[in-house]
């Protein structure tokens, strides 16, 4: 591991730039395909891009030792959050949808604290206090369409999607330790795409999807997932974790900054404010600024 180059926090920026994209596609193909169908579409883009690296890597045979595990974190890392978060994209904008995604980090403090006794200081639950008061805050706008009173089912989705994603990073962390991150993400795609066929196929388009459509489902599982992981594992190989997870905290900014862009969707103080204290929310309940500065 070296020290990291301007090509390096480039790369950073372009990995939160295309994460953040992901909502946008996800906002524009999920009203047209439906969750479920859209979601199959993805893991199985995604999993054609990583597969033949990973066999080519020799990493197929954790994923085929540990696929118990992996079964599970499928399941709660893309199967069931994907599709609510795909069904989230159906009546909210990608930027409210992404900034109600980054509040894992607080679930995934809270499950790990309940269920894996892992210590939890003051400084991490003023920072969930924090940050679920960003959510309050983005939920609460009157007038906006990430309002609770015409969107509850919805933001109800993208909350819950968090909640799974939480409790998947504390049985990666606790129960798949020493296994490679390609591993486990290659094997999930494959569980994914197992499980959710034939859901897929119940609920098949009644119409034929547009070009653009197609290009936003390739665009999500090529772009958003299959390249976007190997960059991701290159820049934990090169910079190390504690930088590499940096490109977080820059998702919701660059999801609010798309959907305005091509969209049309309307940035609110409320989206804004919200946004600013779940992410000094999430800096806190990560300790990740202490962390940081020491790396």
């Amino acid at each position: 591991m070296t020290s990291p180059s301007l090509r390096d926090y480039a790369e950073l920026v372009l990995l939160s730039a295309i994460w953040g994209s992901s909502f946008l596609f996800l906002r524009v193909a999920a009203p047209v395909l439906g969750p479920v169908f859209l979601i199959e579409m993805r893991v199985l883009s995604a999993l054609l891009v990583l597969l033949p690296i990973c066999i080519f890597m020799g990493k197929h045979r954790e994923a085929f030792i540990n696929w118990k595990l992996i079964f599970l974190v499928s399941l709660t890392n893309m199967s069931i959050p994907f599709c609510l978060l795909a069904y989230a994209s159906m009546s909210i904008g990608a930027g409210v949808t992404s900034v109600l995604n980054s509040t894992v980090p607080f679930f995934a403090a809270i499950i790990g604290f309940v269920f894996w006794s892992q210590r939890m200081t003051l400084t991490s639950i003023l920072g969930l206090i924090l940050g679920f008061s960003g959510v309050v805050v983005l939920v609460l706008g009157p007038t906006s369409e990430s309002s609770f009173a015409s969107n509850g089912k919805a933001i109800s989705a993208g909350i819950a999607a968090a909640m799974f994603y939480g409790t998947a990073v504390n049985i990666t962390a606790n129960k798949l330790q020493g296994i490679s991150g390609l591993s486990i993400t290659v094997g999930s795609l494959f569980c994914a795409s197992l499980c959710l066929a034939p859901f897929a196929v119940y609920s098949l388009p009644k119409e034929t999807p547009s070009l653009s459509i197609w290009l936003s489902v390739i665009a999500l599982g090529v772009l958003c997932t299959g390249v976007a992981y190997l960059m991701f594992y290159r820049l934990i190989a090169k910079v190390g974790p504690q930088r590499a997870i940096t490109s977080t905290f820059m998702i919701p900014l660059f999801s609010i900054v798309w959907g305005a862009i091509f969209l049309g969707e309307k940035i609110t103080i409320y989206m804004v404010a919200g946004c600013v204290l779940v992410l000094c929310g999430v800096a806190m309940t990560t300790g990740f600024i202490s962390r940081f500065n020491a790396s």
